[in-house]
């Protein structure tokens, strides 16, 4: 079992903007304390800020990626062992299925669904993840 502990003072601007780094790795390091194996910082984008918790944060840290956000390879080389996407999918597909309603509603056309992925290429990619 691999605990990921997860503190939500950027995705959430909890707190002094200027104590957030601080009580970051403050947070961190009890969380390690009691048995975490990695540390989780969801909202976090800035390349400097993230370097800092890599160095400061004596685990793998997690950062939540999205509009905005280093590229995978950049996060890695900033120090990042794992990327999460968080619900950012999840609020992509939703916004498909506003667009798709609103011109529903409004033309009677459906020119938002061109360009979505085919029902059998869905298959296959999620056949090919289960092999790995």
């Amino acid at each position: 079992m691999f605990i990921n502990a997860r503190t939500d003072m950027y995705l959430a601007s909890i707190g002094d903007p200027a104590a957030r780094l601080t009580e970051t790795l403050d947070r961190a390091a009890r969380y390690l304390d009691a048995g975490a194996d990695g540390i989780f910082v969801p909202g976090v984008i800035d390349p400097e800020t993230i370097t800092t918790l890599a160095a400061g944060i004596s685990a793998p840290p997690n950062i939540m990626a999205g509009p905005g956000a280093p590229s995978v390879a950049e996060l890695s080389r900033l120090g990042v062992a794992r990327v999460s996407l968080g619900s950012g999918i999840a609020e992509a597909v939703y916004a498909l299925v506003a667009r798709a309603a609103t011109e529903l509603e409004t033309t009677g056309t459906y020119q938002s669904l061109a360009g979505t992925a085919d029902y059998a290429r869905i298959n296959t990619l999620l056949a090919e993840a289960r092999e790995r």
